[in-house]
């Protein structure tokens, strides 16, 4: 970029003259896309010069100089350091001082921001760029006229975008590659810098480095070209906090290396309530476990305590635990709003959330539900969502528990989800989410909502600078006021690299359980020159079971019945059937929402058939689907024989293998939790042993679900088929 020079004096507030020089950018430059080069002091001019007495590099004490980069606005020269002219005034304001203490630097900005900034930083909203990476309209009106500074990014992102014409960014984005990722978040960076003030933007996205093939946006993100790692469960399957370290660091560079520097995640609930249908987002139903788990993430996604090294700020959610569910249902929808503790374990879900406090989690997220008949040590909880309790809020989590981040409610809290407070009206909602203590409203981009009520004294203006001081040090700690851009010719290099995607895939054979092995029937029999071992397959790559490793002559017996197919026959000489059975929910063709289902999006089957949590009842039901079908599994078995049958079911929620259904005599049961084929195939032929541990309890029996607590682990020994910690090995 053309830059020109200009030095003058500056009188510093001891009355003292100091040598500025402030670089312009030249007229005309600010909106086109350029990767321009980051100004950065030479290696001499470190050298004794820069060891300042005040906190540098984002308040964490005396540093050398970060490395600078500015698209639009100048940059300044003073005492042979350099700083980013954020608000164009050509002299050196604390705020844009990284010598200075963070709690000082935002103090200073706070008192520059107008009403209609603070209430900006307040909101945040979906913004996924256009095809090819293209900056939408929408993009413009967030931060020009709501002056908002935070977003969500859904978008998949993959090598080879495949995309409508004239596809939009909509709710789930358009598919971009990671330079084109990379290059959307600059541009929307360089417009946030041209801003009066000179904010920079803070990107989240839900979870996206994982195995899933039903990834729904909303709830996670698609892997596309980032490492695909198992599921939550799956990495805690391996008990493998190096491992999980490993993942941890993986994906922060990963986020960082196309722009995103914050994670909705991640999920400390407990998976207490089987027919939850996120159960596959959460660790484990162990409280303990979780708590090491998100430890382990806090110390190394985020690097511990926010400072400059931190790849991405974690939100931590849905406090205060999202697991227990009445009936199983979600508070995404009307008919799942309601939290209980019928065992008294609220303390249990709590557990998580202290231990990532402890290690210095950024922010916390609410869930929407709402506690009934909930009363913890001596205080009983009001009955509406937990993003609009001052109990859960501020007295509990701020409180009792300690928590100084900021607080990001649950998208849509305050148009569709405003649970305990469906009569009020949106200005009454955000207010009373407001003074409950939380900070950012998500799913919301309406600035003159906030300033409306602070003009009509319905919430004063201190409460609003609390939130903002507290979401303004989350940008400083992550240096994004010194550089908030990022090499967009480098994304493509780290986003799902050979070495990732090595790691992610080690995790994947670690994470499979073997629940069951009759007989010996695994490993599965090598074959030999002089003996072929037949495989009959559904559910599964035929070219990756019958790879030239492995010597096995394949039949597949997959089929699209919607062509008129059926399913082929099993040759009368197989020696072993595997099959990969996996469950997802569907909505039926006849299906007619009713009023706070909101055409079930998120997921999760239809709430009277939440109970079908065993497959001879998901079979029948109308909003499940067993892939293969459960009648085609039953044929196979009784074909090749049961005892010949391996079985590898993803259970994305704790699925009951009961009598009727004859799964349970199977030769072989592995558990997965979002795992390759490749994986899967070294594990069955003892390329790998099996080493995983179950996550959650099973039940032998459907009425275990059913009647289960939500809030507690676990069932009665009558009632478990495999316990918590279940796993064997060859």
């Amino acid at each position: 970029m053309t830059q020109m020079f200009r030095t003058k004096k500056n009188t510093a507030a001891d009355g003292n003259a100091q040598d500025v020089t402030t670089r312009m950018a030249m007229p005309g430059t600010a909106g086109v896309r350029l990767e321009a080069k980051p100004i950065a002091l030479g290696v001499s001019a470190l050298v004794g010069s820069l060891m300042l007495a005040a906190c540098g590099g984002g308040g964490s004490g005396a540093g050398p100089q970060p490395l600078l980069e500015a698209r639009s606005k100048g940059i300044l020269t003073v005492d042979g350091a350099t700083f980013r002219d954020l608000n164009g005034n050509g002299k050196l304001d604390p705020y844009e001082d990284w010598r200075v203490p963070v709690a000082l630097r935002v103090e200073d900005l706070l008192a520059q921001m107008t009403l209609e900034e603070k209430a900006g930083m307040m909101l945040i909203d979906t913004l996924n760029p256009d095809a090819g990476g293209v900056v939408s309209p929408t993009a413009t009106d967030y931060v020009k006229a709501q002056k908002m500074t935070r977003f969500i990014f859904r978008s998949t992102v993959i090598a080879n975008p495949v995309n409508a014409a004239g596809a939009g960014g909509g709710f789930g984005g358009a598919q971009v590659s990671p330079t084109e990722a990379a290059q959307f978040m600059n541009a929307m960076q360089a417009m946030a810098e041209a801003t009066r003030l000179g904010i920079p933007l803070v990107f989240k996205s839900n979870a996206r480095n994982h195995y899933d093939r039903a990834a729904r946006a909303g709830i996670n993100e698609p892997s596309g070209s980032f490492s695909e790692w198992p599921k939550e469960p799956g990495l805690a399957a391996t008990r493998d906090m190096e491992l999980i370290k490993d993942f941890a660091q993986t994906a922060g560079a990963e986020f960082k290396a196309i722009g995103l520097r914050g994670l909705y995640g991640y999920m400390a609930d407990l998976s207490t309530e089987p027919r939850w249908y996120r159960v596959h987002e959460t660790f484990s139903e162990d409280a303990d476990l979780n708590a090491q788990i998100v430890t382990t993430l806090v110390k190394n996604l985020q690097g511990g305590p926010l400072s400059p090294s931190s790849n991405v700020a974690m939100t931590m959610k849905h406090f205060p635990g999202g697991g227990p569910q009445e009936g199983g249902g979600d508070p995404h929808y009307a008919f799942g709003k309601n939290q209980v503790y019928p065992a008294g374990r609220f303390g249990d879900h709590i557990k998580p959330f202290k231990a990532a406090i402890d290690a210095g989690v950024a922010a916390i997220m609410p869930y929407y539900g709402v506690p009934i008949k909930l009363t913890y040590e001596g205080v009983t909880y009001d009955q509406i969502g937990m993003s609009f309790s001052k109990q859960i809020v501020t007295d509990l989590l701020r409180g009792k528990l300690g928590f100084t981040g900021y607080v990001n409610s649950d998208t849509g809290i305050i148009n569709d989800r405003a649970w305990g407070l469906e009569d009020k009206t949106v200005p009454e909602r955000m207010a009373i989410a407001i003074t409950a203590g939380t900070d950012v409203m998500s799913g919301y981009h309406t600035n003159a909502t906030i300033t409306d009520l602070v003009k009509a004294g319905k919430i004063a203006e201190t409460r609003i600078n609390e939130s903002v001081r507290r979401l303004l040090i989350e940008q400083f700690k992550l240096g994004l006021f010194e550089n908030p851009y990022v090499d967009a010719s480098k994304a493509a290099g780290i986003v799902g690299n050979d070495a990732f995607r090595a790691k992610a895939e080690l995790a994947q054979r670690k994470s499979i359980v073997l629940l069951q092995n009759q007989n010996n029937t695994l490993p599965l029999a090598a074959p030999s020159a002089t003996k072929a071992v037949k495989l009959y397959t559904m559910g599964m790559n035929a070219s990756v079971v019958g790879d030239k490793q492995y010597g096995y002559t394949v039949v597949t017996g997959d089929y699209d019945a919607s062509k008129g197919q059926t399913r082929p026959a099993v040759p009368a000489d197989t020696d072993y059937a595997v099959i990969r059975v996996e469950v997802t929910n569907v909505l039926p063709k006849d299906y007619v929402p009713k009023e706070g289902e909101f055409n079930l999006q998120f997921g999760g089957a239809l709430p009277e058939e939440l109970n079908s949590l065993s497959f001879t009842t998901m079979a029948a039901a109308r909003s499940w689907k067993i892939s293969p079908s459960l009648k085609d599994i039953q044929a196979v078995m009784n074909t090749v024989g049961a005892k010949k049958t391996i079985l590898n079911v993803y259970f994305r929620q704790p699925f009951v293998l009961d009598e009727a259904s004859g799964l349970k005599q199977a030769g072989g049961i592995l558990a997965g939790f979002g795992v390759s084929d490749a994986a899967l195939m070294d594990v069955l032929t003892g390329k790998f042993k099996p080493q995983g541990k179950l996550p959650f309890a099973l039940a032998n029996n459907l009425d275990a679900v059913i009647n289960n607590d939500s809030d507690a682990p676990g069932y009665a020994a009558k009632d478990t088929l495999y316990p918590f910690g279940h796993g064997l090995s060859y």
